[in-house]
């Protein structure tokens, strides 16, 4: 059987971005159960040159989402600036994200797999094929910002484990 770039890019979005919401949905019924403000969690980072929880949310958004939008357009670029850290702006950028993975065709990405793409950021360009562009980059960031957004939670004392990481795995039937 050929792995097709949906079933590894589009299933595992769909497998870890529902777990990226309960991740929002803990922070925020932390905040709410303990007499928190919300920056409380959405603006605390691992490390001082780290991004916080609420970037981390929103680039597992990014590598996903925006990422499909990306090869379909032939280049992707970084979003650099501030994004809001509320809890209704983190939920509706997961449950936007989840409706565009969910709106793409199974044959969309395996039909333009060897397509050009770039990655450009400022005057620096990295040139790939769709699929490269997918399985080397998009994956391995989508999957960096996903666990730093727990290990946030982790750090800050939060009740969260790994299967609220791990999302709905594909066991054989």
């Amino acid at each position: 059987m050929t792995l097709s770039l949906h079933t590894a890019v589009i299933g595992t979005f769909k497998q870890i971005l529902p777990k990226v919401a309960g991740l929002v949905t803990k922070a925020q019924e932390h905040c709410e159960d303990n007499g928190l403000d919300a920056t409380k969690l959405t603006e605390a980072a691992l490390a001082p040159n780290m991004w916080p929880f609420a970037k981390q949310v929103f680039e597992c958004g990014h590598h996903s989402a925006r990422a499909i939008e990306g090869v379909r357009a032939g280049v992707f670029r970084p979003e650099i600036d501030p994004v809001a850290s509320d809890f209704a702006s983190l939920h509706s950028e997961v449950a936007n994200a989840i409706a565009l993975i969910e709106s793409v065709e199974p044959d969309e990405l395996d039909s333009i797999a060897e397509r050009d793409m770039a990655f450009v950021f400022g005057e620096n360009t990295m040139p790939f094929t769709v699929s490269d562009f997918l399985l080397s980059f998009s994956l391995p960031n989508f999957y960096f910002h996903t666990t730093a957004a727990y290990a946030v939670l982790r750090n800050q004392g939060l009740n969260v484990s790994k299967l609220d990481y791990l999302g709905q795995m594909r066991l054989k039937t």
